[in-house]
């Protein structure tokens, strides 16, 4: 997905669970897409608009093993279910597992810069170290505000955000990138960090 709110239920969700986030760089193509998921056992997909055209011809032999969940303004595609439908019906009750800090919460890959994409596994105690450092390293406070500028599916941005977690203070997810969407964000939304 690209930035947007529900990115916070998923991701959470997802944590709470017990199993592992692997958020996709949405730059992947089709063999990167196809890697992440066979290499991190992934069981469930949700995907935006964006991922239609990459998705697509794996779609069939992804679906044999995977839940597909489609996120997104316009038609969902044949070969996924709407996310709306399943939200719809999910409890919001927590779901009372227990979870220790060495347990693996996220399997992030690296966005290809370096080559095809490597896995990183964290685990809840490297989660919560990464909140800890950010929060310190920005000395983040309730009143910050923070701008969360790279996509949620990058491990740095989610790791920045963390901070905000910390200490209750606000974050603003950013939809676009463009010098003029940033500032206009950042003035008002009263951005101090």
């Amino acid at each position: 997905l690209m930035n947007c709110l529900e990115w916070l239920p998923i991701y959470f969700g997802v944590l709470k669970t017990g199993a592992l986030a692997v958020p996709f760089n949405f730059r992947y193509d089709t063999d990167e897409l196809k890697y992440c998921a066979d290499l991190a056992e992934v069981d469930v997909i949700v995907f935006g608009s964006n991922f239609i055209g990459r998705l697509e011809p794996i779609a069939d032999e992804l679906s044999r093993n995977r839940l597909m969940f489609y996120f997104g303004e316009g038609g969902c595609p044949a070969w996924a279910e709407d996310y709306r439908s399943l939200a719809a019906n999910c409890s919001s009750q927590a779901p009372l597992i227990d979870i220790r800090d060495e347990d693996n919460a996220a399997i992030y890959f690296s966005s290809g810069t370096t080559g095809f994409p490597k896995a990183i596994l964290h685990n809840h105690e490297s989660l919560m170290h990464s909140a800890r450092v950010e929060q310190a390293h920005h000395g983040q406070t309730k009143d910050d505000v923070f701008l969360c500028i790279p996509p949620l599916y990058h491990t740095g941005a989610k790791m920045h955000w963390f901070g905000s977690f910390l200490v209750g203070g606000k974050a603003v997810l950013l939809r676009g990138v463009k010098p003029k969407t940033i500032l206009d964000a950042v003035s008002s939304e009263g951005c101090t960090i």
